[in-house]
């Protein structure tokens, strides 16, 4: 998108971003951040199976992110601006990208966090072009961070 944001879009970001601070939604990102290291639809089901407090914070964290995309994907909000003061939604993606085939399947749903998927497509041509490298940095850092977690359990 080469045009500035509107006034309104600019109050949707806003908006956007005060849900971000909610005390519950807050919580639930810290969690998954921490804990939500999957490769396989088991370790998805062992880390945060349905019903368990894991299993909460980490649907409100892909439904808060879906959500905000599926606004960014319809043009409600100014994609340039999104992605530069959003970049939070590209690792929660990166997290869930493993096992999101399955998931689709398993619960007949080809469609979930598929507003997510989308934007983190464009993201990462974004990325690219404005700071090569970043997102295979980012990728590593999480590997590290993975492997310290692991450990430390």
């Amino acid at each position: 998108m080469d045009t500035k944001p509107t006034y309104e879009q600019a109050q949707l970001h806003l908006q956007i971003f005060e849900m971000r601070r909610e005390a519950r939604l807050r919580q639930a990102r810290d969690w998954f951040f921490r804990n939500y290291f999957v490769d396989t639809m088991d370790d998805a089901m062992r880390v945060a199976p349905p019903g368990s407090e894991g299993g909460t914070f980490a649907m409100m964290v892909f439904s808060y992110w879906d959500q905000a995309c599926t606004l960014l994907n319809y043009g409600l909000l100014h994609e340039g601006l999104f992605f530069e003061i959003n970049g939070e939604f590209y690792p929660v993606w990166e997290r869930i990208k493993p096992v999101i085939n399955e998931i689709r399947q398993r619960f007949v749903n080809q469609h979930f966090l598929e507003n997510l998927e989308k934007a983190a497509l464009r993201y990462e041509k974004w990325m690219e072009a404005r700071s090569p490298g970043h997102l295979a940095a980012m990728r590593q850092w999480t590997t590290q961070m993975r492997a310290q977690m692991s450990k430390a359990a």
